[in-house]
């Protein structure tokens, strides 16, 4: 399997009244995303692949214009289909979540099953690995979304689906790494990231690592994105 980088989109400005998969990034989304470019030797990821809803595309295309790159649009890498409710408020949206999670193998409220959208996002990035490497065999990163994204990595790493596995709570911007030879273990934040993207080993998994809102929302926006950290090597 070719290595790859996903990478999920952060901040969001949500409007009620534009269904979610329109939405595209917040200032706090766009300043992150800029920041991580600055910050992380992305160089050797010479193709950038992003779902394609709005705020996955806008990610992608804020990173495609550091590296001088294209962004590549596929279908099947959506988030879950949440569209039989659209716009619920943060703490309705929680529980919901909870029970996406939870039932895998049931409808909740009509979104769409996540033992379902699982089988999707693999088949997507398995079917995009595949005609890339035909092409040519370079790392690659995905820009998608954080419940989806946490069933891919629940399918990777030999995890049950289960909401333990999501995101930490910062409002999106989390990646994790897989291909030949390695598992992704957890996410990772795009504050983390500098010093990680290209290290040899993920290091320990941290239980209990996620509960945030795979989300409409994308509402808990932290304020101004950090600062870089120094770079520890490639």
């Amino acid at each position: 399997m070719t290595d790859f980088l996903y990478l999920t989109h952060p901040q969001v400005m949500v409007d009620p009244a534009v269904p979610v998969p329109r939405w595209g990034l917040s200032e706090v989304g766009r300043a992150r995303t800029r920041a991580f470019a600055a910050c992380t030797d992305l160089s050797p990821y010479r193709r950038i692949v992003s779902s394609t809803e709005v705020k996955a595309q806008e990610t992608a295309g804020l990173l495609a214009a550091t590296l001088g790159v294209p962004v590549e649009v596929r279908e099947g890498m959506e988030e879950n289909d949440r569209s039989a409710t659209g716009y619920l408020p943060e703490a309705q949206f929680q529980e919901m979540a909870d029970a996406f999670f939870a039932r895998p193998r049931e409808s909740v409220a009509g979104w769409e099953r996540a033992q379902d959208a699982q089988a999707r996002i693999v088949a997507a990035i398995s079917r995009t690995l595949a005609e890339l490497q035909e092409h040519r065999q370079v790392p690659v990163l995905f820009v998608g979304h954080g419940g989806v994204g946490t069933l891919l990595l629940c399918h990777l790493a030999g995890y049950p689906i289960s909401r333990l596995h999501d995101q930490p709570p910062v409002g999106g911007g989390c990646w994790f790494r897989a291909g030949a030879g390695q598992r992704p273990d957890r996410w990772r934040t795009m504050e983390e990231g500098a010093a990680q993207v290209h290290a040899g080993q993920d290091g320990p998994a941290q239980a209990g690592a996620g509960r945030e809102s795979t989300a409409p929302a994308g509402a808990r926006e932290q304020g101004a994105a950090p600062a870089c950290a120094p770079e520890e090597g490639p």
